[in-house]
């Protein structure tokens, strides 16, 4: 279903008491240097699509220490260098199985409209430590993570970042 991710939509949807919630999370598209091409980290989620570290942002927290929190979370990274290139997505789904059910007993809503705000982000590891959210990760060329990426926005994320990336690198050369 697509539903067009917007205020006023959810404000009015709450207002006719259904149960909608706005989310605004956090994520990283993470790259290590290797032979003096990129490689991007991919995560592998239980639901078998590859994406990158994201995640809720916490009271208190600000965008950049959600960023490195979820990352070391996520990932076991600790080292990161975070560039100000800010790309986001929004999507609305609705929560199904588990999720919908955890968020039912919470009192949280089941239909999410959601932004991501992400940041590329440099690192010098190169041995992940997932957590229990992801299946295993994968370290790929930019071509080869584009082909991997599963959803449309992370397709146009990776775009943006790598578009970014080339045109800073060039203008610091």
């Amino acid at each position: 279903m697509h539903v067009p991710v917007i205020k006023p939509l959810y404000f009015f949807l709450k207002w006719c008491g259904f149960p909608v919630i706005w989310e605004t999370s956090i994520g990283t598209i993470i790259f290590r240097m290797k032979e003096g091409m990129r490689e991007y980290l991919l995560l592998h989620y239980p639901s078998g699509h590859f994406d990158f570290v994201k995640g809720h942002i916490e009271a208190n927290e600000t965008e950049e220490m959600t960023l490195r929190r979820e990352t070391e979370e996520e990932s076991g990274i600790k080292d990161l260098q975070v560039f100000p290139k800010r790309v986001s997505i929004c999507y609305f789904y609705v929560a199904k199985g588990a999720e919908r059910e955890k968020r039912r007993k919470q009192g949280r809503g089941i239909w999410i409209f959601k932004v991501v705000h992400f940041y590329p982000a440099r690192t010098e590891t190169r041995d992940i430590r997932i957590s229990y959210e992801h299946t295993g990760f994968l370290w790929l060329s930019y071509e080869e993570a584009l082909a991997k990426v599963t959803f449309a926005n992370a397709k146009r994320i990776l775009s943006e970042t790598e578009e970014y990336l080339k045109k800073s690198h060039s203008e610091n050369s």
